[in-house]
């Protein structure tokens, strides 16, 4: 088993679908309701809004923290988990971000903390996740593009 003390997770999301949570404090129930439902316990929490465009919220968990910053004028948003109870689940925290931001692409970077084992095991783990329009989009823009040079290379002959 490994010895860590704790497991931390960032979260990028990129291209998010945010505005509905904007209004009637949706953020603002919609998160403690996905951690309760995730099995995480919150022991206080503070929300900020540090400008017109940046809002920050950060939430003491009895397993840990969880901090999350919202740039609506960008569809970003950029969160931390920090849990330190190892029967605790963050994948099914992640994925319930993913349903409440709908990102078009969400990266995700794993880290064990206070890991005791080799120093090669430390190295971060990232996963990147692309929505399937999104994914479409790019594998058609490769397709053209690989055609039209396919096409200028048999003009030069």
């Amino acid at each position: 088993m490994d010895m860590i003390v704790a497991r931390h997770q960032t979260m990028d999301l990129y291209n998010c679908k945010i505005e509905q949570l904007l209004g009637q404090g949706g953020i603002k129930t919609e998160l403690p309701n996905l951690l309760e439902k995730t099995g995480f316990h919150i022991l206080s929490s503070k929300v900020e809004r540090l400008e017109m465009s940046h809002a920050a919220i950060m939430l003491i968990l009895k397993e840990g923290h969880f901090a999350i910053h919202i740039y609506p004028h960008i569809a970003y948003v950029a969160a931390d988990l920090f849990v330190c109870d190892h029967n605790a689940q963050p994948e099914k925290l992640v994925q319930g971000i993913r349903e409440i931001f709908k990102p078009e692409k969400l990266r995700t970077t794993y880290l064990k903390r206070g890991d005791f084992t080799n120093a090669s095991d430390m190295k971060p783990k990232a996963k990147t996740k692309i929505a399937p329009l999104r994914r479409i989009n790019n594998a058609g823009a490769k397709v053209i593009r690989f055609l039209a040079h396919r096409k200028r290379l048999s003009t030069v002959d």
